[in-house]
């Protein structure tokens, strides 16, 4: 482990992210909202910083595995800091632990936030929200990975640390290759996004944010009642579409777009999704019928907002149409279920991920077979390949270990005061990277009235999440920090 190649590295992230905030400044100063100074004071920060950590040091070989991982940790830690600096400059927020649990959150893509009237805010500072879920849903440094190539093989160390989910696959020669093909894709899905939101209404500004916080799944909305300020039936399925699509693995879309038009069906995890998204559906819109919520407003509303909740809480969007804490306790704990599960491998959907809770699905009936059939070679498969044990216990190890941390995060949370639902709904949704969660951090509420402790455990869950815990976790295994 070579800490000039740390710093190298990450002065190389922050140069590229004063661009980032440069934009955001010049979006501030075409709006003349007084926010443009709080910007060009932190573009010129992070690009100091960048410089110096460039000039300063050297990269003299490619990175290390260790060096690969610490790398991503540590420049999320970074880039959470320095993105809270306009919220302070501005004057939007006022206390430092808040300004970086919005920064934060807009990285990992959870859609937490501490603001109340979110349309009284200047507009640099709304799109400085949505362009930091924006970059941070495809990944930061995998950004870097396809832009810099002569990161050399090393690069394969950051992409696997980077990208959510517990095989990311590799479908070019060069790592960099995929990296850029996979920010293609994501791209033009935003692109189609932004361009349908205006046919359907929405204006420029509005049009842009929602698709810049659609597609990495993040749910920061320009607007108070986040998507249920457009009543448009056309808006709402549209961006259940693009949810869905974000939640689908981007490996698949990248197939399917040169030439394997039978990557969806073809696998195994996306028709589990795809099918626990029907069923669950299916379930929450009878329970909501039956209770009688939507008698005056009728089925196709009633339709369109359980597809929309379920899409969103499934894919870790966290957009809202309807407040679901006043639905019945049954559509609730199909919601809560959701929000564990997450999107797929390799989409831009945080939570366990979909993959890991089919094999663990398919591991339970093969444990059931065994137990019938003892002298049996019964195999668990996830679609035509076999997964050995180690790929077994690594899966059964995260998700003991993605649930004890949210154990944690309720304890805490409850220690410091807060009840027993708002602590696990606060703690899901942060370490799932959704947003809104239950009680008073629910549909249709914040987390500005927390206190600094608990905004603190609440980063520490987003990071940890978002990294998919094994990549937080090696920065205190002494072993990382060994020459």
């Amino acid at each position: 482990m070579k800490f000039r190649h740390l710093v190298y590295t990450i002065g190389i992230v922050l140069l590229a992210y004063s661009a980032a905030l440069f934009a955001a400044g010049l979006v501030a100063w075409w709006y003349g909202e007084g926010d443009a100074l709080a910007f060009l004071l932190t573009t010129g920060l992070t690009a100091t910083a960048g410089f110096v950590g460039v000039r300063t040091t050297r990269l003299e070989r490619s990175l290390t595995v260790r060096e690969g991982y610490a790398v991503v940790s540590l420049t999320w830690l970074v880039v959470g800091l320095i993105g809270g600096v306009p919220y302070l400059l501005s004057g939007t927020i006022t206390s430092p632990a808040a300004a970086v649990f919005e920064s934060v959150s807009g990285f990992t893509t959870t859609g937490a936030t501490v603001f109340v009237e979110i349309e009284s805010l200047p507009k640099g500072i709304l799109f400085w929200r949505s362009l930091t879920q924006w970059l941070g849903g495809m990944g930061i440094l995998l950004l870097g990975v396809a832009i810099l190539p002569f990161l050399g093989v090393g690069g394969m160390h950051l992409f696997r640390a980077e990208v959510p989910g517990p095989t990311p696959e590799r479908l070019t020669p060069r790592i960099a290759q995929t990296a850029k093909a996979l920010w293609y894709v994501y791209v033009g899905l935003t692109v189609a996004l932004t361009l349908l939101l205006l046919a359907g209404g929405l204006g420029l500004f509005d049009a842009i944010n929602h698709a810049l916080t659609t597609m990495p799944t993040g749910g920061f909305s320009p607007r108070n009642d986040s998507i249920a300020a457009f009543d448009s039936a056309f808006v709402h399925y549209t961006i259940v579409l693009f949810m869905y699509l974000a939640g689908v693995s981007f490996v698949l879309h990248l197939r399917t777009l040169t030439g394997d038009l039978k990557a969806y069906r073809q696998s195994s995890e996306c028709r589990f999704f795809t099918i626990a998204l029907v069923i669950s559906t299916t379930v929450v819109l009878a329970t909501v019928l039956l209770s009688g919520e939507y008698g005056t407003l009728g089925f196709e509303q009633a339709f369109r907002d359980s597809l929309f909740q379920v899409v969103s809480l499934a894919t870790t969007t966290g957009y809202v149409t309807s407040d679901y804490n006043l639905w019945p306790l049954g559509a609730q704990l199909v919601l809560v279920g959701l929000m564990f599960m997450g999107g797929m491998a390799g989409s831009t959907g945080g939570g366990v991920k979909a993959m890991r809770v089919y094999v663990l699905f398919k591991q339970g009936i093969a444990e059931l077979r065994r137990s019938i059939h003892p002298r049996a070679i019964v195999v668990t498969r996830l679609g035509n390949r076999v997964l050995d044990d180690s790929t077994l216990l690594n899966i059964l190890g995260f998700v003991l270990l993605f649930l004890a941390i949210f154990g944690a995060g309720v304890i805490v949370l409850a220690f410091l005061g807060h009840d027993l639902i708002t602590a696990i709904g606060a703690s899901v949704a942060t370490i799932a990277n959704i947003g809104p969660g239950l009680g008073q951090v629910g549909a249709v509420g914040n987390y500005g009235w927390m206190d600094p402790w608990s905004h603190g455990v609440l980063i520490v869950l987003m990071i940890v999440g978002r990294l998919e815990i094994f990549t937080v976790l090696l920065l205190f295994h002494p072993d990382l920090w060994r020459r």
